[in-house]
């Protein structure tokens, strides 16, 4: 087994590198998103950043990009860091579209003041074939438009991406879903290694307003599980949703 660190990145499909250890953002908004973002970046150059648009109460949404954006652009003005050493990552709010889907990319981009996007993800496969082949009709033109760098998907189920490949539409490089030893997802999981789509899990991926817990959450890389620990986690899976679960939406 390889040995990583907190440097250490995956190459995906298309050939750019995400780092393997990321910092979300969810709930953190203004000041909290601004510093949270900027000690995560005083802790490692490379991490991932996701500045994820989601729902604070049932009546409204609300974007954090503009704050990441601030913090990783005040950052490398500090440190003579390259824009490019951090990689950023942001979601699709709606599925309402192409139209509406290419605004808010462009919404997006403008927002967080980067230039780029590194990775732009599909939120959730919420609204039927149409609006899912409309929004990520509207992802790969911006793609090749040069505002995203990488794009995939979030949330979608084995029956999605079926629809993806079908359609013989350019895959996703890297899907976000819940995953972790308590929801294995052995199906996605499967159809993912075939269709070398990488994946990461939404519920590891650590966030924080405080400086202490962005350290602590950070070292995982002084220790290794032997075979048989990592063959006990195995055991675990009990299919827990620890949010929404929109993978068998129609």
């Amino acid at each position: 087994m390889s040995t990583l660190t907190l440097q250490s990145k995956l190459k995906l499909r298309d050939g750019n590198e995400i780092p393997r250890l990321g910092f979300g953002t969810y709930e953190l908004d203004g000041q909290d998103a601004y510093q949270g973002v900027f000690w995560a970046l005083e802790r490692s150059l490379h991490l991932l950043f996701c500045a994820l648009i989601h729902k604070k109460d049932s009546a409204a949404w609300y974007e954090n990009e503009k704050e990441c954006g601030q913090a990783i652009l005040d950052f490398c003005k500090s440190t003579g860091i390259s824009r490019s050493e951090i990689f950023f990552t942001t979601k699709l709010k709606l599925n309402n579209g192409y139209a509406n889907v290419k605004k808010a990319i462009q919404k997006s981009v403008n927002e967080c003041g980067l230039g780029y996007i590194d990775l732009y993800l599909i939120h959730g496969p919420i609204g039927g074939p149409k609006a899912r082949k409309e929004s990520w009709q509207a992802v790969c033109d911006a793609h090749a438009e040069g505002k995203l760098k990488s794009i995939g998907i979030s949330t979608y189920g084995v029956g999605h991406m079926q629809e993806m490949v079908d359609a013989k539409v350019p895959l996703p490089v890297i899907t976000q879903i819940d995953l972790h030893p308590f929801m294995t997802r052995t199906d996605v999981v499967a159809f993912c290694k075939k269709h070398e789509i990488a994946m990461e899990g939404y519920v590891p991926l650590p966030k924080s307003a405080s400086k202490g817990r962005i350290v602590e959450n950070t070292q995982i890389f002084d220790f290794e599980l032997e075979a048989e620990e990592v063959a006990h986690l195995d055991t675990l899976d009990e299919g827990l949703t620890t949010d929404w679960d929109p993978t068998h939406e129609p």
